[in-house]
């Protein structure tokens, strides 16, 4: 019988050669239940410029938490002090928005539900009822009566019908989001409902934590509290992308495992461990990845405004395809399941997956114009217009001045809950597409993605012969007219 040493030294003898060989082990290559269970084992030599913006990251998380509270406590101490001179009523301003707050955990805990009894139903109503609920802010926000919440209330409005329009062009597209999304949650991890309904509450208890703050700032309406409420928004917005791709890391670990490797993981062991040890590259990913996502996506809206007939025109879409297709590669959601599996760094992880994607044909394209993001954002929008009109309906027959402000700060909290309560799908799906381009030919995946890939293929080359037919018309009529 083997000594404990020499299996000991056996098995990081294991774990340890495909890091050399490779940094993504191959597929074939089964990782110990015990060591998913302890720290992912870091895949390459990390070097010391990452380790210390890992540390600069997470280290910035926790102070500005405990700024953000200090001031909070102030702000709020200050505005029950002062509100009786500045004639701020709290009995007013407080009750609707901290409802509003708890609806939006509500709300969200309820899409779960739909979603779960009801996958393919919660897709499709998510594309009619966001703009529905949309327009109905609009509504509201319009019937208060300024110029200025008529001009806010006019956004909403074109909104809901961008939603709309939206809508009606990826229609072709729901079946397959539908089939993707089942397929990927049909047997989530253990303990994954205790994983999303502590991140709701974390997040619900947060957001109401800083409303009391920014009602202190809002009761003296001084040009530095303007700044104070500001701050504590862009401090909501961060923390609560960090609770997200918290839970999305430490969900979609748990999923990769059993897609790859047949196993399955505790969805709370996962989350316990993602603290513990992977809290600076997230912190990391959750400042670059919305900011890439932002500079990216208004890159693609240039390209399609764009056109081909402009020669100036089509040569400055193809450089800022260049420059989108380049940022990719810096930092996407993606990377997320490589950081919570092969403790990498967040930009290492986001280029790794994405080669893998390349390296599929197909695959980049797929992945480009799957709608699970757009799921995610659009039902996130549906909580945050619910929030917004339990709290909007109720200020606005309690005291309508009020009523704007508080109407966009519930709009708010309820998106940023509702993307809280969502990320869980999110992480199911980037789990599956990871594991899918790391082996395509694995029995434990259908057909689902190639004969996606295949159609997209077969509608690309129509288009194409099309774009040229119409070309060679162009062509000929010009010389015609010559």
């Amino acid at each position: 019988m083997p000594t404990p040493t020499s299996n000991g030294h056996a098995s990081r003898v294991q774990i340890q050669e495909p890091r050399i060989m490779s940094p993504l082990p191959p597929s074939s290559s089964p990782i110990a239940f015990k060591e998913q269970q302890g720290r992912p084992p870091p895949t390459t030599q990390q070097t010391i410029a990452g380790k210390l913006f890992r540390t600069l990251f997470k280290g910035l998380l926790f102070s500005q938490l405990t700024l953000i509270s200090l001031l909070v406590i102030v702000l709020t101490i200050r505005g029950l002090i002062s509100a009786s001179t500045h004639h701020f009523h709290l009995k007013k301003w407080y009750p609707p928005l901290l409802a509003s707050v708890a609806v939006s955990g509500i709300a969200s805990l309820a899409w779960q539900c739909i979603f779960i009894y009801n996958p393919s139903r919660a897709v499709k109503a998510t594309f009619w009822l966001s703009p529905i609920l949309t327009c109905s802010v609009g509504i509201l926000l319009v019937l208060i009566g300024s110029a200025v919440d008529a001009g806010i209330g006019a956004v909403f409005v074109l909104f809901a019908i961008t939603q709309s329009l939206y809508g009606c062009w990826i229609t072709p597209r729901l079946e397959y989001t539908d089939k993707i999304l089942s397929l990927a949650t049909a047997f989530p991890p253990a303990r994954t409902r205790e994983v999303v309904c502590l991140s709701i509450i974390v997040s619900v208890v947060y957001s109401g934590f800083l409303v009391t703050g920014i009602g202190g700032a809002t009761s003296t309406r001084t040009n530095l509290d303007i700044l104070f409420i500001s701050v504590i928004i862009i401090s909501l917005a961060w923390t609560m992308q960090v609770i997200k791709n918290v839970q999305q890391v430490a969900i979609s670990r748990a999923r990769y495992v059993n897609f790859v490797h047949g196993e399955d993981m505790d969805a709370w062991n996962a989350f316990r461990i993602t603290m513990k040890h992977l809290t600076g590259s997230i912190c990391v990913g959750s400042t670059l990845v919305p900011i890439i996502v932002f500079i990216r996506g208004s890159i693609r809206s240039v390209n399609l405004m764009s056109g081909s007939s402009d020669e100036v025109m089509y040569s400055g879409a193809d450089c800022f395809s260049t420059i989108a297709n380049k940022l990719i590669t810096l930092g996407n959601r993606w990377g997320f399941v490589h950081v919570g599996t092969y403790d990498k760094g967040f930009m290492e992880a986001s280029s790794d997956t994405w080669k893998k994607f390349r390296s599929t044909t197909g695959l980049e394209k797929l992945i480009d114009s799957d709608l699970t993001s757009s799921f995610c954002f659009l039902s996130a929008v549906s909580v945050g217009a619910v929030s917004s009109l339990t709290a909007g309906i109720w200020m606005l027959l309690i005291h309508k001045d009020y009523a704007l402000e508080v109407t966009l700060y519930a709009f708010i909290i309820g998106y940023f809950v509702g993307r809280v309560g969502l990320a869980w799908l999110q992480a199911c799906v980037l789990a599956y597409y990871v594991a899918y381009s790391e082996d395509p030919q694995s029995m434990r995946f259908d057909g689902t993605i190639p004969q996606r890939i295949q159609r997209l293929q077969m509608l690309s080359a129509h288009r194409d012969n099309r774009e040229l037919e119409v070309g060679r018309d162009r062509e000929e009529d010009s010389y015609n007219n010559c």
